[in-house]
């Protein structure tokens, strides 16, 4: 708001944006390597590099070379990764019994990864799309995705990843009642130390494509996840979800997509003063990098530019497939 006192042309505002030492002094938010959350898709194999053709830049690693991947990451100031699987499709069932498999491919990179990088962050979704055979986050009957039935499984999921060495639990399923529950089961099983981040506001949206494409869930998806996800028309229903995920046990709370979404961001982090993060979607990403690698936009400064909207909207660290891209910037 504009003081009524100031006034031009004994006010000039562009006397603090003439000099760049200036222009820093005055900012009012800064954006750090120490903000990001690297999302990284990890597949079978040794020496296996995939390309995923959807989001350009963007690779499916095998585990030796996800943790190099996250040596170097932990190198540029980036202080959490977050693992998501490729699944053979010959693993993945209607039970998705693969998730509590305690060799599957997560709990093989997240050993590997706190064994070569200890003091590095390591966050574990917490959903069966992955591992279901239907591409759903839950069990699927007919056409329902069931409930409580999916939530007693995704507390075993979590568990066995929470043994793994995973230090942030990240539900992302959207059942009701699954932030409680998980909050129990880890506590009852010696794992009260583990971190929940709640994907406490997730939306039914388009911008996932990619990720769907990374993770080889949307070639199975039968459907849509509209009776789980929320819908992109509301607000008020976001605040009851985060509200919900807090008095149950969410340590953090997280907000999905991020671009669209932005206005939730600033509403959550008002509302209830707690850790916030958004996550800057694979469908985000590929926008940027593809208008970037076409060259109608300047891939840097929209890159940066977007990262600093979400800090400007109140997140305190961003889940970025920019990490990288955008950690070398800010340490250069």
């Amino acid at each position: 708001m504009t003081s009524p006192t100031r006034t031009f042309p004994s006010t000039r505002m562009r006397r603090n944006r003439r000099t760049p030492w200036l222009r820093n002094l005055v900012r009012e938010n800064t954006l750090t390597p120490a903000d990001f959350i690297w999302p990284i898709f990890v597949v079978g194999g040794t020496g296996e590099r995939q390309t995923v053709v959807s989001m350009p830049g963007v690779e499916r690693l095998s585990v030796d070379l996800v943790v190099q991947a996250v040596k170097d990451a932990h190198d540029l100031g980036i202080p959490m990764v977050a693992i998501f699987p490729f699944i053979e499709e010959n693993l993945k069932t209607l039970d998705a019994a693969e998730a509590w498999n305690n060799d599957n491919l997560v709990c093989r990179a997240v050993r590997a990864i706190k064994d070569a990088v200890p003091d590095i962050g390591v966050m574990c979704d917490v959903a069966l799309d992955p591992f279901n055979s239907d591409g759903h986050d839950g069990i699927v009957q007919g056409e329902k995705i069931l409930n409580d039935e999916t939530v007693e499984l995704l507390v075993k999921q979590s568990i066995n990843q929470a043994n793994a060495g995973c230090d942030i639990i990240a539900p992302s399923d959207m059942m009701d009642g699954r932030i409680l529950a998980l909050r129990n089961g880890l506590d009852t099983t010696g794992y009260e130390d583990v971190a929940i981040m709640s994907y406490a506001a997730k939306y039914a949206s388009g911008f996932y494509g990619p990720f769907r494409d990374a993770v080889g869930s949307g070639g199975a998806l039968k459907g849509d996840k509209k009776t789980y996800q929320m819908d992109p028309a509301n607000t008020d229903e976001a605040m009851h979800e985060v509200s919900l995920d807090i008095s149950e046990g969410a340590d953090m709370v997280m907000v999905k997509p991020g671009l669209p979404y932005l206005d939730i961001v600033r509403r959550v982090k008002d509302t209830f003063a707690m850790p916030t993060f958004a996550y800057n979607v694979s469908g985000e990403y590929a926008m940027l990098r593809g208008a970037g690698d076409a060259g109608w936009l300047d891939y840097d400064v929209v890159m940066m530019e977007t990262l600093m909207g979400f800090k400007r909207a109140g997140a305190d660290g961003v889940l970025t497939y920019h990490a990288i891209d955008a950690a070398k910037i800010l340490n250069d």
